[in-house]
């Protein structure tokens, strides 16, 4: 881990105590119940309400040139979040939950995604909430892009080089 520190977010402010659970995505190394956990690095993807629809996008070593050029373009952030216009409301008046967990208790399930998980039932160490989202993501090296529809960027992406997460496209109009 980049610098230990992993979170579990949530619309839930009173968590004590994460109890693993089946996976809602199938993962072939997920053979049991788990918690999960997200890097530091990668939280921004989920600094947003749970059921919003978004595409996410960075550019490794081994993107192509077309792909960062079409797909990131001049932006100098490093990450870029694409959400649809109609969720704008929502995440101005969602309230969420950073919960920092115990990270000597969770291992890597997928680096480009940030997952972490943990078969064990995990107390947090802190709660954090966060008030105004957008606020929060903007203190972060990201871009985030606002469209009518996710499906095109989401195919686009999907058949591109760069690293991605397609997260609760089944919301998407």
């Amino acid at each position: 881990m980049e610098n230990g520190k992993l979170y579990h977010i949530s619309e839930n402010p009173k968590i004590k105590t994460f109890f693993p659970r089946a996976s809602p995505s199938h993962f072939d190394l997920i053979k049991k119940d788990v918690v999960f956990a997200i890097s530091e690095k990668l939280l921004h993807n989920y600094l947003l309400p749970r059921d919003c629809p978004r595409v996410t996008f960075y550019a490794t070593e081994s993107s192509s040139k077309e792909d960062i050029e079409k797909l990131i373009g001049l932006t100098c952030a490093d990450y870029v979040i694409a959400l649809e216009n109609k969720w704008i409301r929502t995440i101005q008046m969602t309230t969420l939950y950073l919960y920092e967990m115990p990270s000597q208790y969770f291992s890597l399930l997928d680096e480009c995604a940030g997952y972490y998980i943990s078969t064990q039932t995990v107390e947090p160490l802190s709660v954090k909430p966060v008030y105004n989202i957008l606020e929060e993501l903007m203190k972060r090296n990201i871009e985030l892009r606002f469209m009518p529809s996710l499906h095109c960027l989401a195919d686009t992406v999907k058949n591109s080089t760069l690293n991605f997460s397609m997260i609760r496209m089944r919301n998407s109009i």
